[in-house]
């Protein structure tokens, strides 16, 4: 399996529970304080968590195959859904810290592997 491809897996399964957590307004007032909801960013919330979620799938199956990468994908869902409650309980503040660097070690980890993918081909 490749190391890459993993860290991809959660990265991106991390920023996209972190995502989904910011779409709700109790999420939102526990990180940003009392009133502020995600208003507008809502529905970009929403759809940039579930767009995460699904390239952790593929980086998931494509690390250890079809019949090994779903499991790896649901461990590392429920690695990142308990880090999210963690973060959320503990450490509300330090939360969107934590969601922008899993975002950007995601988005860096992915185009990793397709210049890997494109230079091994």
């Amino acid at each position: 399996m490749n190391a890459l491809l993993i860290a991809t897996v959660f990265a991106a399964s991390l920023a996209g529970f972190c995502a989904l957590g910011l779409a709700m307004d109790r999420h939102s007032e526990d990180v940003f304080g009392r009133g502020s909801t995600p208003g507008p960013w809502r529905r970009w919330l929403q759809l940039g968590g579930s767009v995460a979620l699904c390239l952790s799938l593929v980086a998931s199956l494509r690390a250890a195959g079809h019949s090994i990468g779903w499991v790896l994908w649901l461990g590392a869902l429920t690695a990142a859904a308990q880090t999210v409650v963690g973060l959320l309980s503990y450490a509300p503040r330090r939360f969107h810290w934590v969601a922008s660097a899993a975002a950007a070690i995601a988005v860096l980890t992915g185009l990793g592997c397709l210049v890997l993918a494109a230079l091994g081909d």
